[in-house]
């Protein structure tokens, strides 16, 4: 699926438990069509590691599917997504999130 996507990566929290518990009970049940709308998908993963047994810079990266870059502006600017991404921010406590949009350039197999 060609289309575009926000990225969200939050760095390594100061304290996991606590930044795990808003993110998992607060902030992704947040994340709905209705909050973002045109919203296709929401991919929500947490790194466990580097290859190199280093540790990771980010501990969870967040992905928002939408089906074109004029969906994901549209849902982005949209009011009711505002209080999301200033939750977004207010838990992230290893510094303030990265946020990317980005096209995809899909290939299945």
């Amino acid at each position: 699926m060609d289309g575009a996507k926000i990225v969200v990566m939050y760095p390594y929290p100061k304290d996991v438990d606590a930044f795990e518990r808003a993110y998992t009970e607060e902030h992704a049940p947040m994340v709905t069509a209705r909050n973002f709308p045109g919203i296709r998908k929401f991919v929500a993963t947490r790194v466990l590691g580097t290859p190199d047994g280093s540790p990771p810079a980010f501990y969870r990266i967040a992905e928002l599917y939408f089906a074109s870059m004029a969906d994901l502006q549209a849902a982005a600017a949209s009011p009711s997504a505002q209080p999301v991404v200033a939750h977004a921010v207010s838990i992230s406590s290893g510094g303030a999130p990265i946020v990317l949009v980005a096209q995809e350039d899909a290939k299945t197999f």
